[in-house]
């Protein structure tokens, strides 16, 4: 008989999100997907063409059911319309959620993003109908969302601590990408190792894939480029990148190409930031692209540009786009603190720096600058090897999937 799973997720597909190749894995497996998520419009709050209160509310992809609840979008990117957006797919989900109530599920799985509140809609169903709920956790809370919200009220940060952590415990399994991430959820929530399972993100296939694109290498023919792919907003500090381009133009540097490939809630900060510190000839903004695209972006590359903003408790996680950046095969600089740098390090696979560490960065955007094609391809070969290793799209999938349903 076939197992059933329930996901609940506020970002899937069309979002970028590693959550849509995960449902379309499990229903490869032979496993009936149902998710529940939000209306489409993240990273700059618009919502595509063909979606809305009335329009795709219902959809299959890949041969997962999708049930999507309504949700206030991040339109704008401010922080009353973000606060809104994270309380309001709680809210409305679990109303959604009752629609599901005649259907009967073997696991609910959460595939928790920023908000940890996209939770809530899980933990209520599994306790009415009694099925065990996992949750990956990709982004620790209040942690993460220290880092894009500027929070200094005592009260308040206790709030936000309290009931992320209430999550936390009201789930009966856990999914960490590190053995640091789940040494701190078993701190936070007295789980032992039996329901607190290491297993790291891996990337969709496509990534592992050459792709040169004419147009592209013609662009930029003649430059060192250095791309970075992403989100754009205050937890992947790249600010940075933009101090060191000013210092590399002053030492008489100019043949540097920052290529960002992305959109968010900072990018027009980012961009005003470039202007003020005269390096606007050294960055090019793509705005986001389809997601396979992605190879084109990586093959162009000379360095894969991964940093983040300085916490301690942001380091317990590997981004996804580090994973995505090793199976890409190419040289990767990070400005990351913790598990970021860590995977780096021990797959020999680019140069590594701490966060907001301006100088060391410096120096690693010169060793690689000045390091033969023979050495980087080294490099980007190691990055590959790694990711094959330890970061299939199908060892992953199974560690997952017998977690879940054990």
């Amino acid at each position: 008989m076939k197992k059933r799973v329930l996901i609940v997720s506020q970002h899937f597909w069309p979002e970028n999100f590693r959550i849509s190749d995960i449902a379309a894995g499990f229903a490869e497996n032979d496993i009936e997907v149902d998710v529940l998520c939000g209306i489409p419009n993240y990273p700059n709050g618009i919502v595509p063409e063909g979606y809305g209160v009335f329009s795709n509310r219902k959809q299959n992809y890949k041969g997962a059911n999708v049930y999507r609840a309504l949700e206030i979008t991040r339109k704008g990117n401010s922080n009353i319309r973000i606060f809104l957006n994270y309380i309001s797919f709680p809210l409305f989900a679990t109303f959604k959620s009752l629609s599901l109530f005649g259907k009967k599920y073997d696991a609910v799985f959460c595939y928790e993003t920023s908000p940890v509140y996209m939770i809530f809609p899980a933990i209520v169903y599994s306790k009415l109908k009694r099925v065990p709920l996992t949750t990956y956790v990709l982004d620790l809370w209040p942690e993460n969302l220290y880092s894009v919200l500027n929070i200094k009220n005592k009260f308040l940060r206790g709030v936000a601590q309290k009931s992320s952590h209430w999550h936390y415990k009201k789930c009966d399994k856990l999914v960490a990408m590190s053995h640091s991430l789940a040494k701190t959820l078993a701190d936070i929530t007295g789980k032992d190792d039996s329901r607190i399972a290491v297993i790291p993100h891996y990337c969709e296939k496509f990534y592992e894939q050459d792709i040169y694109d004419d147009e592209l290498a013609a662009k930029y023919e003649g430059f060192f480029k250095i791309v970075y792919a992403g989100n754009i907003s205050p937890a992947q500090n790249l600010e940075v990148a933009v101090d060191r381009a000013a210092m590399l133009k002053k030492d008489g540097i100019k043949d540097i190409k920052f290529i960002i490939v992305g959109d968010g809630m900072s990018k027009k900060d980012i961009e005003k930031y470039v202007k003020e510190k005269g390096v606007s000839d050294m960055f090019d903004f793509t705005g986001s692209k389809p997601v396979m695209d992605m190879p084109k972006y990586h093959t162009l590359a000379d360095a894969l540009f991964a940093p983040l903003a300085k916490s301690e408790d942001l380091g317990l996680t590997i981004p996804a786009k580090v994973t995505s950046y090793m199976a890409g095969g190419k040289p990767i600089l990070t400005c990351i603190d913790g598990e970021g740098s860590t995977v780096i390090e021990n797959a020999g696979c680019g140069l590594t720096a701490h966060s907001g560490d301006s100088k060391a960065l410096y120096g690693n955007i010169l060793k690689l600058y000045n390091m033969s094609a023979e050495e980087r391809q080294t490099l980007g070969d190691n990055a590959r090897k790694y990711h094959f290793a330890h970061h299939s799209r199908d060892m992953v999938l199974s560690q997952l999937i017998d977690f879940i349903f054990s």
